[in-house]
């Protein structure tokens, strides 16, 4: 069988294939609670053969949602639905996971499909940004708010209560996200963080923050898996780069976090990205082949052929997909197929198994 569809122990989770619904923003709760869409939604990628679901970027704090639609985990309220779902995920053979954010800077915008513009702190629809510094994403954008030291313990406590209250609601797998040019990677990045005390400056400071989030998470952690997305890359000259990438990927593995998920970009608007098929994947590699850490990686891998040839050559640990997810939920029953790998189909639907 194809080793794309053998098991893998990570930490103390067993995943039964290689491929992983990366996290998706759907823009579609309100007050940040769950509702049926991202029960249906995330649901089906469990029926679909996924080994395990990430679910969206999951706000800290009100303030910290990119749009007015983000789900959220700032308040107990938000963990009844949530159980509803991690149930129905682990019911159908997956491992539910939640990726804890806070968007910085790029917080208090739009919905894609209305125009991804971001409101002002006084429109009914917005709120006054945060970030380490204050630079704006776009030269359009409303100026956000430096976070003050004490602001900042306040954050890392914020991302501790978040992880008591997802391990509540049933999450196995909690990933902190810390790319894409949120709140996490603005800290990272010399191109968003102007800091000259302990948060900024040296690589040491600009990593605090994360290392500080890191270990109050692992206070609340048990059994589950901390996983850690990173932007390898900002694409953009003097900004964070893979070597930074590398020497934070090994200090998070002494700190236990149990793989790195990793992506690129997002940071600055005058990024350069070289997008092509996988062309992500020299980044999870380099930091596999550089650290102990498991590694997954994610990126416009859009075939069997393509996945299966990654894991055989242990490029990476785990492949994760969004849009591939989105167009087929079933895609691993189908890559399997394609790959004569027999493994079990949902008993409802073992009728299409052999057309």
């Amino acid at each position: 069988m194809s080793q794309l569809f053998s098991t893998i122990n990570i930490g103390s989770i067993l995943l039964k294939n290689r491929l992983v619904v990366s996290p998706m923003c759907q823009y579609s709760a309100t007050d940040g609670l769950a509702n049926n869409w991202h029960l249906v939604h995330l649901g089906q990628f469990a029926v679909g053969g996924a080994a395990a679901i990430i679910q969206e970027a999951t706000a800290i704090t009100a303030e910290g949602r990119i749009s007015d639609g983000d789900l959220g985990i700032w308040d107990d309220c938000h963990i009844n639905k949530l159980k509803e779902i991690t149930a129905f995920i682990k019911e159908n053979g997956s491992v539910p996971g939640i990726q804890l954010a806070h968007a910085g800077r790029k917080a208090s915008s739009n919905k894609p499909w209305l125009g991804r513009n971001q409101f002002s702190p006084t429109d009914p629809q917005g709120w006054q940004t945060v970030a380490p510094s204050p630079i704006a994403f776009h030269a359009g954008d409303h100026e956000p708010q430096k976070l003050s030291i004490a602001a900042i313990e306040i954050l890392i406590e914020q991302f501790g209560a978040a992880t008591r209250r997802a391990i509540q609601a049933g999450y196995e797998i909690i990933e902190l996200h810390a790319a894409h040019g949120y709140l996490i990677h603005q800290f990272l990045s010399p191109l968003s963080n102007s800091r000259r005390d302990i948060y900024g400056g040296t690589f040491e400071n600009r990593i605090r923050f994360l290392v500080e989030i890191v270990k109050k998470v692992k206070q609340e952690i048990t059994t589950q898996n901390l996983w850690i997305r990173i932007s390898a890359t900002d694409w953009a000259v003097n900004g964070w780069d893979l070597q930074q990438s590398i020497s934070l990927s090994k200090l998070l593995y002494t700190l236990g976090v149990d793989l790195i998920d990793v992506s690129s970009g997002g940071l600055v608007s005058h990024q350069k990205i070289d997008i092509k098929p996988a062309y992500q994947l020299p980044f999870a590699t380099a930091i596999k082949e550089n650290t102990e850490n498991k590694v997954g990686t994610v990126g416009l891998i859009k075939t069997a052929v393509e996945a299966a040839e990654i894991i055989a050559k242990k490029q990476a640990d785990l492949i994760l997909i969004g849009r591939g997810f989105l167009d087929d939920p079933h895609l691993p029953l189908h890559f399997a197929k394609e790959l004569a790998a027999d493994i079990p189909w949902p008993k409802q639907y073992e009728r299409a198994k052999q057309l």
